[in-house]
């Protein structure tokens, strides 16, 4: 988003490529991706206690602005640029933008692991909307684990614990608008190219934040060391997203949406090393409680999106693997020659999931962007 505004999160994009089995390559790059998210975080709320919030935030987006330009501008040409809807790629870039803002005021008041975690309240956010705007079937696994999720999240919250309640109202802001950003990710994912939208993410930034940053100097010279880390928040946050992207040509985002949640140990750790913040053993709980309801949903989805598709297909009937799971649930669960083919097909696949999810997607990849912007 900086690893929390964009990208709990993950937000959903679209990577469109052939997958190829090599799972762990792509849980070492998804790895190595959160904890730069985290980086980003932490450098964020280190110069957010020298510096007024939009100040660094401009900074940041225009520095991924400026790589963007240097690095893909060359190869890309106006694929680059090139959008079918518009109007809704500039609102989705504008929930990134404020969100941008929120976590950085967030970060202000709370610590870096304990804002990462209500952050990460999102994908259920995005669960229970899915299933009462998009229609998206929830089911009871859903169902408990958004509730898990809020549970954690008041753990984390709770009165006595010692959280500024406007830190945790802007973290909850937060949440929210990468919620709305990651719904605007699926709705766009079928027409727009996952460039495309992250060149529009930074340039709205840029532009939004730029304009508005002059209004906000104060004449502060920075030192060497603060340079070095403004610059440091386009890089690690660039950098993050190229490996999040690249992780997504060897594993299927199914397999990896897990490991983001690994961004909350990193929190910690850079929570505990840089500002000396150590979380109670509530607040502890609280995040394993969001985070295995995090996996929860995302385990949930794989099977019921494979579980469906695979019986249509098992049997002939060439389901479209973009078709809603609950589309055809009841008829899979009401034909008992389907019901057993999907379990018999899905058995099978976990065996070799990244192949199987390849051949069921067609190539094309859900890639949960955590938290990233």
């Amino acid at each position: 988003m900086a690893g929390h505004d964009g990208g709990a999160g993950a937000a959903s994009e679209t990577v469109t490529t052939h997958t190829a089995a090599r799972p762990l390559r792509a849980i070492v790059l998804v790895t190595g991706a959160v904890f730069l998210f985290a980086c980003m975080d932490a450098t964020t709320k280190y110069l957010v206690a020298e510096y007024p919030a939009p100040i660094v935030i401009a900074v940041r987006y225009i520095v991924q602005c400026l790589l963007m330009v240097v690095l893909l501008a060359p190869t890309m040409g106006r694929q680059l640029v090139q959008t079918r809807r518009t109007g809704l790629v500039l609102v989705r870039a504008a929930c990134l933008a404020a969100t941008s803002l929120a976590m950085a005021l967030a970060l202000i008041r709370l610590p870096v692991a304990e804002a990462t975690a209500i952050v990460f309240l999102s994908p259920l956010i995005v669960a229970v909307v899915g299933g009462l705007v998009l229609r998206e079937r929830i089911g009871w696994v859903g169902s408990l684990a958004a509730v898990a999720g809020f549970v954690g999240v008041l753990l984390i919250v709770r009165p006595g614990g010692g959280l500024d309640p406007v830190g945790v109202a802007l973290a909850l802001t937060g949440a929210v608008l990468i919620a709305m950003y990651q719904l605007l990710s699926r709705v766009l994912a079928a027409t727009e190219s996952t460039m495309a939208l992250l060149f529009y993410g930074a340039l709205f930034g840029s532009i939004l934040y730029g304009v508005s940053a002059p209004w906000f100097l104060d004449g502060q010279v920075p030192s060497l060391l603060q340079v070095g880390l403004f610059l440091s928040m386009g890089v690690t946050g660039g950098l993050g997203h190229f490996l999040f992207t690249a992780a997504h040509r060897h594993a299927p985002a199914t397999t990896l949406a897990p490991v983001m949640y690994v961004q909350l140990l990193w929190a910690s750790l850079l929570g505990w090393l840089v500002f000396n913040d150590v979380s109670d053993s509530l607040s502890i709980l609280g995040m394993v409680v969001v985070a295995l309801s995090g996996v929860a949903v995302v385990l949930k989805s794989r099977w019921t999106r494979r579980t469906v598709v695979a019986a249509a297909q098992a049997v002939g009937r060439g389901t479209s693997a973009q078709a809603a799971p609950a589309d055809v649930a009841r008829g899979t669960l009401a034909d008992p020659k389907l019901a057993y083919a999907a379990v018999r097909h899905v058995a099978l696949s976990w065996r070799e999931p990244a192949k199987e999810d390849e051949r069921v997607h067609g190539g094309r990849v859900d890639s949960r962007v955590a938290l990233s912007g």
